[in-house]
């Protein structure tokens, strides 16, 4: 199913954010910050963007996401549920022994999940790896990484950019979740990343800057991203960490914290709201 309507993906990303809390307050664990700033983006990828649904997923001409930064599986899990590809009922046992929504995605135990993510920094270079694939068989779909601000400071993601670019992967879009929050705060306070647009333009991306909380940017985004020949692409998404809730929201605190019965009844009513 291919959503159109920036209505419903709204509504859609609101059940994901949800979803999120639902998981986090279970486990009494999780990361609840970074998991809502990407909800928009990923709810875009897999009800607009994405070629993938439950009938096609053993098919190669199928599109591939990599959450890199694995830590934020509550939004993964959040949006495969509401595709249908986990039970929603199923959401609850987040992070508890013997269930299949671990903390950090598992490819071998989750319908849906393409790749088992977690130590930061790694996530590009195996979209790599699958893009590279995917041209060497002459198969036409494309490949999403998703980034987090903070991970970018890993060496190995600007290796792995390199190749992106050498190899010329234009079935390749990077997304980095601009939140310019991390665990032990700002982006720009424990290692500056900055400028993000202009780093990846000087390893030969093509750029693109826009809201990601915003649908429609969102989805422009990637339609601009398909015309792109010859290099890959790199949306660089200014989010808020903890969108949607309001205690929560630009709170580096709440980057791995989950919330107190009240806290939770509190971030369920912000978000019917």
């Amino acid at each position: 199913m291919k959503v159109t309507d920036v209505e419903k993906l709204q509504q859609i990303a609101t059940e994901v954010r949800k979803n999120i809390i639902e998981e986090v307050y279970n486990a009494s664990s999780g990361h609840p910050g970074g998991s809502l700033s990407a909800a928009d983006i990923l709810t875009v990828l897999y009800f607009y963007e994405m070629n993938i649904d439950k009938d096609n997923l053993k098919e190669k001409s199928r599109d591939k996401f990599v959450l890199s930064k694995g830590h934020c599986s509550p939004a993964l899990y959040g949006v495969l549920a509401e595709k249908g590809f986990i039970e929603k009922e199923s959401l609850k046992t987040f992070r508890k022994i013997n269930s299949p929504l671990q903390g950090h995605p598992d490819m071998k135990k989750v319908d849906g999940v393409d790749m088992s993510t977690g130590s930061l920094g790694q996530g590009l270079s195996a979209a790599n790896g699958m893009a590279i694939a995917a041209k060497l068989d002459g198969i036409k779909n494309r490949i999403y990484c998703l980034l987090g601000d903070g991970e970018i400071e890993e060496g190995q993601v600007w290796e792995a950019a390199m190749s992106s670019s050498h190899y010329k992967l234009d079935n390749l879009c990077v997304i980095v979740d601009n939140n310019n929050l991390q665990i032990d705060g700002k982006i720009t306070d424990v290692m500056n990343g900055q400028p993000i647009d202009e780093k990846f333009k000087a390893f030969g991306f093509e750029v693109i800057k826009i809201n990601g909380n915003d649908i429609s940017e969102i989805i422009n985004a990637f339609d601009k991203a398909k015309e792109v020949k010859g290099k890959p692409t790199a949306i660089v998404a200014k989010t808020i960490k903890g969108k949607g809730v309001s205690f929560m929201e630009d709170q580096a605190g709440w980057h791995g914290k989950a919330p107190n019965e009240e806290q939770y009844n509190q971030a369920m009513k912000d978000l019917v709201k």
